[in-house]
């Protein structure tokens, strides 16, 4: 009896149809990001914080005018409206000027970028500090986590922007003591999430069976811990980039950010606030919808990422 070389493998083996093939698993990550692109509002939140971003990256060449450049600045052109040819017939003031000539197109580019900065960057500092205090709290316990807890409670027990005020108060405006402030106040909440998913993984079958290895605890925690800890950070990180470029724009609007030579979303929308009510609106409400999207966009990708990471808060 022959065998048929089209019904059998290479060895005899009867062949596989191609719909019993087993199907290749996704890997957590995959399946986040298929749940992430079903939201609709997640989606455009993301496409609009990505053009955000590229447009505050590419400041310096889509812009007409550098905002920073004092010698670019006429105060002859000072409050213009929108739609307004500059003195010299070169370009045109689409959004208006404010009261030091500043273009408001590239005032608002320019301060995203300051926004965005300080905002990702004071987040990502935070992140590694409270995140290496909250793994520390969790997996060496006894006092080491009591005195970490109770430091973090008390800096949530104070308000934030009393917090800010007292700090800058203390060391003085600019962007480097904004993002000083920032991470004080933030690390505490990556701190405590970092430590509750830790103590759920660490009292999981893998970490016992890395003790009994004798692998040593900062490998533990660092390799086996901390990414099973990622998706929960991912998502506070997300909300506290919001939660940062909102107070930064509150402490700049009080005269306690950043300088008023590198203004940011915040300083521009306290540059026109005096003379809103006198007809030139465009000073403050142009600059305040840039930072209204900017943190409506950035909630709707962490809100959308807490759904993914959380089933459990999926409706």
């Amino acid at each position: 009896m022959s065998l048929n070389p089209q019904s059998h493998g290479a060895q005899g083996a009867p062949a596989l149809a191609p719909e019993s093939l087993p199907m290749r698993r996704e890997s957590p990550w995959q399946q986040g990001l298929r749940e992430f692109l079903r939201s609709r509002s997640a989606v455009l939140g993301l496409v609009v914080l990505v053009v955000l971003i590229a447009a505050a990256l590419a400041a310096p060449w889509i812009t007409p005018q550098n905002p920073y450049d004092l010698m670019q600045l006429d105060v002859m052109d000072a409050r213009l409206a929108p739609a307004t040819v500059n003195g010299l017939g070169t370009y045109t003031y689409w959004l208006g000027t404010d009261g030091q000539g500043r273009d408001l197109l590239s005032g608002i580019i320019y301060g995203l970028r300051i926004s965005l900065g300080v905002g990702v960057g004071s987040a990502l500092i935070a992140g590694m500090l409270g995140t290496v205090l909250g793994l520390v709290a969790a997996y060496a316990g006894g006092r080491v986590d009591a005195f970490i807890m109770r430091l973090v409670d008390l800096l949530l027990s104070f308000p934030s922007i009393l917090v800010a005020l007292m700090i800058l108060a203390y060391v003085g405006k600019g962007i480097g003591n904004v993002v000083l402030t920032l991470v004080v106040l933030e690390w505490a909440y990556f701190a405590r999430t970092a430590r509750a998913q830790a103590l759920v993984e660490s009292r999981r079958e893998y970490v016992e069976a890395a003790r009994c290895q004798a692998i040593p605890d900062w490998r533990i925690v660092l390799g086996h811990i901390l990414p099973n800890c990622l998706p929960p950070l991912i998502v506070v990180g997300s909300l506290q980039v919001a939660r940062a470029i909102t107070l930064e724009a509150t402490l700049s609007f009080l005269g306690l950010g950043v300088p008023i030579t590198e203004p940011s979303l915040g300083l521009l929308i306290a540059n026109g606030y005096q003379t809103m009510l006198s007809g030139e609106y465009w000073i403050s409400l142009y600059p305040g919808l840039a930072l209204l999207v900017t943190v409506v966009a950035i909630n709707l990708v962490g809100d959308r990422l807490r759904d993914v990471f959380n089933p459990r808060l999926q409706k």
